[in-house]
């Protein structure tokens, strides 16, 4: 029976914690940041955890 294939896509945007949670990279920090508080601007730089049902997809489709 073949392997499952990593999804390449989504392994260069997430990565897996030592303890298994996904964790990933705000969006809208990428440009345009003079329009954006301090305050929303230090949020956006902090990396985030994937929660739910998502979470599980992105395990699957990483191979995990």
């Amino acid at each position: 029976m073949p392997k499952q294939k990593t999804h390449k896509g989504l392994a260069k945007r997430v990565k897996i914690t030592a303890t298994g949670k996904v964790k990933r990279r705000h969006c809208n920090a990428g440009h345009l940041m003079s329009g954006k508080s301090a305050k929303r601007r230090r949020r956006l730089c902090q990396p985030t955890l994937v929660v739910g049902e998502k979470a599980r997809t992105f395990r699957m489709a990483l191979g995990q």
